[in-house]
């Protein structure tokens, strides 16, 4: 796969000719799966490479900025789920006032000059260019090949990231799995934190999201794998007493995750954020670039009256993810 920036594309550049599919592809659903065989195929038929263009940031968190719908994946996500899928190009067009400012014909003219376009796959509802004046039809007059992939169900309803943030937010882990076709995860590079839950007994990982704010908000069992080096040979090397609590997976930790901006502890400028505790670990992982996956959900974020109460808390949450962890010796379930 390559990875091309849209605005800072060589002008000498000459990419193959392409087949195109084109949208946010926020969290790389059975919807956008189903876009990408048939992409696949097509290009196949028809001798061509396959090029995905996604929008950095998504048009919504242009337009509104933090009140924007929550992210399901951040960029890096989103070109590894589509990396796996086998395309060979994605494109990045960064959106700002330039970009959507852009005409119909004028977004027609990238797809031909820049991208090398033939044929298009695209949604039933998609529309583009200012003030959304470009369809499919007009895509056809202007001499594409364009396909419409038809809307994609599960349990009589269309698979959408719309759907899937409610899944989330709610806390339905299960369904939100069968709708993205795997466990739901966020991956991010553990970094500095304030520190506060060595203060109160629970030390955790914070690990950067990668997005304005994130789909869930709560308390979690979470399984934990390190994408760069092995986990457990880390914890290992740090600390051979206490090696933690091992997650589903090989080379994995399970932990107490927690997803929120921390309404307990008195912040001026509160920041949404991804926190995990492994029990029984003492290690030291800051810079390692993590997978969380989110296994069952247990409560909503508290707002505890003060840190003693916090801490009791907490404590109570873990216990209950153990007995969760020891009572399901497999995953998926």
């Amino acid at each position: 796969m390559k990875l091309l920036r849209l605005n800072a594309l060589a002008k000498n550049l000459q990419l193959p000719k392409t087949a195109v599919t084109i949208g946010n592809f926020d969290g790389v659903h059975l919807g956008h799966q189903a876009m990408i065989s048939q992409l696949k195929e097509l290009a196949a038929a028809q001798d061509l490479k396959t090029l995905v263009m996604i929008f950095e940031p998504q048009p919504l968190e242009f337009f509104k900025g933090y009140a924007a719908p929550p992210r399901i994946s951040s960029l890096r996500e989103k070109v590894e789920y589509l990396t796996e899928l086998g395309v060979d190009y994605i494109a990045i067009a960064k959106f700002n006032n330039e970009f959507r400012s852009l005409s119909a014909e004028s977004f027609a003219n990238i797809l031909k000059n820049k991208l090398n376009t033939q044929s298009l796959v695209l949604g039933d509802d998609f529309h583009f260019g200012k003030d959304r004046q470009g369809n499919s039809q007009f895509l056809k007059q202007y001499g594409f090949q364009v396909t419409n992939l038809n809307t994609v169900e599960f349990d009589a309803e269309r698979v959408s990231s719309t759907r899937i943030r409610q899944v989330l937010q709610a806390g339905d882990l299960q369904l939100a799995a069968k709708l993205l076709g795997r466990p739901y995860s966020m991956i991010g590079r553990v970094q500095y934190g304030d520190q506060i839950g060595r203060t109160l007994n629970f030390p955790t990982i914070n690990v950067r999201l990668g997005r304005h704010k994130p789909c869930l908000n709560g308390i979690y069992a979470t399984e934990v794998v390190c994408e760069t080096t092995s986990l457990t040979a880390k914890v290992k090397q740090d600390n051979a007493t206490q090696l933690g609590v091992a997650g589903y997976q090989t080379d994995s930790l399970f932990g107490a995750g927690h997803v929120g901006t921390r309404p307990a502890i008195k912040q001026e400028h509160p920041e949404w954020r991804l926190e995990v505790h492994f029990p029984d670990v003492s290690a030291n992982l800051y810079g390692l670039l993590m997978r969380v996956t989110f296994l069952h959900y247990l409560h909503g974020e508290k707002n505890y009256p003060s840190l003693e109460a916090l801490q009791t808390g907490i404590d109570d949450d873990v216990v209950k993810l153990l007995e969760f962890r020891k009572n399901t010796p497999k995953f998926p379930f």
